[in-house]
């Protein structure tokens, strides 16, 4: 299991190599998308049986990936 960003990892064995929270099995976009769905934190923490540090981690994780991405506005 390899380290791409603080407390998430990517294993080939594990979610075909998608970002999971590092030693689970529960991948890192899952985690964002139950948040944006609604899904209060400590609920997310109970449902995944995840620290908050986890969460939180794949939130920053999240905001890196789109700090990185490059969008142009059609002209």
């Amino acid at each position: 299991m390899k380290e791409i960003a603080p407390g998430i990892a990517v294993d080939r064995g594990v979610r075909f190599g998608k970002p999971v929270i590092k030693g689970t099995r529960v991948p890192a976009d899952l985690v964002v998308k139950k948040l944006a769905g609604g899904m209060s934190i400590e609920k997310v923490m109970e449902e995944y049986s995840l620290k908050r540090e986890d969460v939180m981690n794949a939130l920053s994780y999240a905001a890196k990936l789109m700090s990185e991405e490059e969008v142009r506005a059609a002209e």
